[in-house]
């Protein structure tokens, strides 16, 4: 269950066993149900998620009870409400499993005090935040300057085989788009390739 997060942490930043001993002590895990919630608006949060197995998301609902999903991770991702998370507030997102999931959580005072005893955790989850920043404003800006088809592949190549794991509707949710708009876009795909 472990070897996921330590490969997914030295990606960035070598690590001893003693060092991955003691981050690995301060990590809970949690095995969920499909359609358990892992975070619900108006409640604290404090941990952050790594997701070992499954697929979660995490979306808004607005008052009049449309959902938007913000976010999807699959395993080897981070999830949370990351706004309440780092502001130290209550959530406005929901996070939910789409698939029976386990994941690990990491509580934000137990990782400042990690980040004094082992430094290198700090510049990890440095590098780590400035990426989903970059992504998440590439994302916007992608949204704004290129067609859904195009969206919808840029989607694929950052999601690999979801669309098995997740119902069309939310992935349109995602993207900001008409759930028949995103079958019209997958048949004419289909059809180009076929050409």
């Amino acid at each position: 269950m472990y070897t996921a997060i330590r490969e997914h942490i030295e990606k960035i930043v070598p690590l001893t066993d003693l060092e991955f001993e003691e981050f690995k002590s301060i990590l809970s895990i949690h095995k969920l149900r499909k359609k358990e919630t892992l975070i619900i608006p108006g409640n604290r949060v404090d941990t952050e998620f790594y997701v070992v197995k499954g697929c979660l998301k995490a979306y808004h609902t607005s008052e009049s009870g449309d959902r938007s999903i913000v976010q999807f991770a699959i395993e080897d991702w981070w999830i949370s409400d990351f706004k309440a998370f780092f502001n130290e507030t209550t959530a406005k997102l929901t996070v939910e499993c789409i698939e029976d999931s386990v994941v690990l959580g990491l509580k934000k005072a137990a990782l400042e005090e990690l980040y004094m005893r082992i430094p290198k955790f700090e510049r990890f989850f440095r590098i780590k935040t400035t990426r989903a920043f970059i992504s998440l404003t590439g994302r916007i800006q992608n949204a704004l300057e290129k067609e859904s088809s195009d969206l919808y592949i840029d989607f694929c190549k950052s999601y690999p085989n979801i669309e098995q794991r997740v119902p069309n509707y939310e992935i349109a949710s995602y993207l900001g788009i008409k759930p028949e708009s995103l079958s019209r876009i997958r048949k004419e795909i289909t059809l180009n390739s076929l050409q």
